[in-house]
């Protein structure tokens, strides 16, 4: 099997791109500046060069559908941590995909998606083993973020997010263990979803941290999300939904960067007007047992600590064995995690119990949380180091996104930001299990026809 370098693989359907104009109504397109992918290009010609050298994909394929139904004609692209009869999985890693053997069959969530009539045409580029949110993969090399030719997709789901933001498919599999969907989407421009922790299945999905592994979607617009993830989840996604709060998390926006809280103002007014339910400004500080909050670092290290352990767990043996050729960012990374002291597991477990029952009363079962998707916008190429431990990128952004994965809560990234052109994503978060309703509050939000 060969794998070519990102910076090789050839695009198609570049001319073919989701026209999205015709889905999503113009209150919501002034958000989006869907017409201003690649701001540097000066003529279509120079646009069409420079989206066919963006390589999303590690191997390209036509995998045609085993039946029909919702997605007819839908073309999709599966995060290369995801199964495919016939195919490594080569997780990001030269040396994973040498020593695992072909897929046997097709990841579940593959299996549904071909039978409800959609076609996959190829695997995109992830991080190393899922372990990243940059979305700089050593081996493969860097997805484009079409909306920000300078700054990186996002990780670990790179490849999917740029394939669904370049318009070469139409809706896009990824994994979201600590925001590697949701980042990627708020990056991009485009629309991403974490489900419900358990309510899709990883059968066929290489694991990095199980108590938070889920397999999310990428589309660009909410018809196509809606159609994905109402296969995936076996729901039907009502066009309408009666909202009771809408919870504004305070700590979450006064964490952001001024700029981005600056541009998300007038979104978070549209999901007020959009949305026919109460609004409140939330802190954490009102919830029994957080009186001492002042911020989210404690979800991040709560986050960090129970991760860190389950990736040494399921990977540990594999590293020690094979001693594979990391790329120097992932490489650091992993021995972060085989030195964890895993000491304080038993408290990091405690605390994220505690944390997940106070969501669980905070959100009714009509409620959301709207919060920032990312405290800042997608980095430039390059600037991040290689110690995920030095600097604030990780903090920062892992304590937003720790919030939906300690409540085990299904949370929709939407593009509705932006600050000087770099989009930023809005999130509305649901209480575990309403995923169905929080597909329907985005179709309200994004004014979908």
């Amino acid at each position: 099997m060969h794998y070519c370098r990102s910076d090789h693989s050839p695009a198609t359907r570049v001319n073919g791109s989701i026209d999205e104009s015709q889905d999503v109504d113009p209150a919501v397109l002034s958000f989006m500046n869907s017409s201003n992918m690649g701001t540097n290009s000066t003529s279509s010609e120079n646009e069409e060069i420079r989206i066919t050298g963006s390589g999303p994909f590690v191997e390209k394929f036509a995998i045609e559908p085993k039946g029909s139904g919702p997605l007819d004609g839908l073309d999709f692209a599966v995060k290369d941590l995801i199964d495919l009869e016939g195919h490594k999985t080569a997780c990001g890693n030269p040396d994973w995909r040498d020593s695992h053997p072909v897929a046997a069959a097709n990841a579940v969530c593959v299996d549904q998606l071909l039978i409800s009539g959609a076609r996959c045409v190829g695997k995109t580029i992830t991080d190393e083993l899922a372990f990243a949110l940059n979305g700089e993969n050593h081996f493969y090399g860097t997805p484009r973020n079409p909306r920000a030719p300078g700054r990186v997709a996002g990780g670990s789901s790179s490849g999917s997010a740029s394939a669904v933001a370049l318009g070469l498919v139409d809706f896009a599999l990824g994994t979201d263990t600590g925001g590697s969907v949701r980042v990627p989407a708020s990056n991009c421009g485009i629309l991403g979803m974490r489900p419900t922790h358990g309510s899709i299945s990883v059968a066929g999905v290489n694991p990095l941290a199980p108590s938070f592994d889920t397999v999310g979607v990428l589309a660009r617009n909410s018809d196509m999300l809606c159609r994905a993830i109402a296969v995936l989840q076996g729901c039907d996604v009502p066009s309408r939904v009666e909202v009771g709060t809408v919870h504004f998390l305070q700590e979450a926006f006064a964490g952001a960067d001024p700029r981005v809280a600056d541009a998300l103002m007038e979104p978070a007014r549209l999901v007020r007007n959009r949305l026919s339910g109460k609004n409140r400004e939330t802190s954490l500080r009102d919830l029994d047992g957080m009186a001492h909050t002042k911020d989210l670092a404690a979800w991040y290290e709560i986050y960090c600590h129970i991760q860190w352990a389950e990736i040494w767990s399921c990977l540990g043996s594999w590293v020690n064995d094979v001693k594979p050729d990391f790329g120097p960012r992932i490489r650091v990374s992993f021995e972060l995690v085989k030195n964890f002291d895993r000491k304080v597991l038993v408290q990091a477990v405690r605390e994220r119990e505690r944390y997940y029952r106070l969501v669980k009363r905070l959100l009714g079962e009509n409620d959301l949380i709207c919060i920032p998707t990312t405290p800042m916008i997608a980095p430039l190429k390059g600037t991040l180091g290689i110690d995920r431990t030095i600097g604030d990128y990780y903090p920062r952004t892992l304590s937003f996104t720790a919030i939906a994965g300690i409540g085990r809560l299904p949370q929709v990234s939407l593009p509705l930001g932006e600050v000087e052109g770099v989009p930023i994503g809005l999130s509305l978060i649901a209480a575990q299990g309403n995923d169905a309703f929080l597909l329907g509050a985005t179709r309200m939000v994004m004014g979908c026809r």
